[in-house]
């Protein structure tokens, strides 16, 4: 029976090691322990719950803490609070860039795709009326209320900014004379109805609070919640379009109190580092590689509506 044992565990030794596809995933045997400390944007938290989970089965020794927040305020987290953490994952690539790298990242990689979503309820007044045309012309009625995150906290705000002026390019070379009156009442209606991180609109959503959000397609996915398809020169989703996209630029709080950055509009690209003074960097670099495994994180982001890259 001894004999037995000692094989079974080195068949299961190997699986483990080879199982994303003939990748290598760290195991425990690799001696991975202690914490994993990953601020993460709010789009991501049941991704990464998910991705966190299957880690620690395969590395029994780490403990994954994921701590959900607003991309730009978990940048802040690092550069102002002096918190300690491993990974910093953004829902844009360019807040690593422009706010952690050079002094407290040195990469940055890309990992996965979005796009954004108008979001609602069988409750959202107008919800069967509503399409990719008219959007514009029913949220900017008196009545109907929409829900945004803070632009200063979170890229899902800054994007929604970057979408709307979008549509105003989109709809004015279509002829659509009033449509800037109507995207600045859709922001004036919605301050209201801000929110830390995209994900704290969901509440609102639920209430009847707003009748409509602007969300992550993924986030809708996962919620099961309905959502319309904005047209691909507004939504930043579409690759071939960076050019279109770039037309448009906002600005919000950058590292340091008082500093701007300039946010330009371009396709949806998350982004994912390790800190420069990790506390547990090994555990560090080998979450990351089993984020980029086929059947590890990719597998598990297309499940839930993103796109790996």
């Amino acid at each position: 029976m001894g004999t037995v044992r000692k094989i079974a565990f080195l068949v299961m030794s190997i699986v483990l090691i080879y199982s994303c596809h003939g990748r290598k995933v760290a195991t425990d045997s690799q001696g991975l322990n202690g914490n994993l400390v990953i601020f993460h944007a709010g789009s991501l938290a049941m991704p990464f719950k998910a991705i966190a989970d299957s880690f620690m089965r395969i590395n029994p020794g780490v403990k994954v803490l994921n701590e959900a927040s607003g991309s730009i305020d978990a940048a802040r987290k690092i550069t102002e609070l002096n918190r300690e953490c491993d990974i910093m994952a953004s829902a844009d690539y360019a807040i690593i860039d422009k706010i952690l790298i050079p002094r407290y990242a040195s990469e940055n990689i890309h990992f996965a795709a979005n796009e954004m979503a108008l979001v609602y309820t069988s409750k959202s007044r107008y919800f069967g009326e509503i399409d990719s045309v008219n959007w514009i012309d029913i949220l900017a009625r008196d009545k109907v209320f929409t829900g945004r995150s803070d632009p200063d906290a979170d890229p899902c705000g800054y994007r929604t900014l970057l979408t709307l002026k979008l549509a105003e390019i989109y709809y004015g070379d279509a002829g659509r004379s009033d449509i800037q009156a109507l995207t600045q009442k859709i922001l004036s209606k919605s301050e209201r109805f801000i929110r830390p991180k995209e994900v704290d609109l969901l509440a609102l959503l639920e209430t009847g609070a707003v009748d409509y959000i602007f969300l992550y397609k993924s986030v809708a996915v996962q919620h099961n919640l309905e959502f319309l398809t904005l047209p691909a020169a507004i939504n930043l989703g579409d690759p071939q379009m960076a050019g279109y996209y770039s037309q448009v630029t906002t600005k919000v709080r950058g590292a340091k109190p008082g500093e701007k950055i300039s946010i330009t509009g371009e396709p949806m690209v998350y982004g994912i580092t390790i800190i420069n003074n990790a506390p547990n960097k090994r555990a560090a670099e080998a979450f990351i590689e089993f984020l980029r495994s086929d059947e590890g994180g990719k597998k598990i982001l297309m499940q839930m509506g993103q796109s790996p890259l």
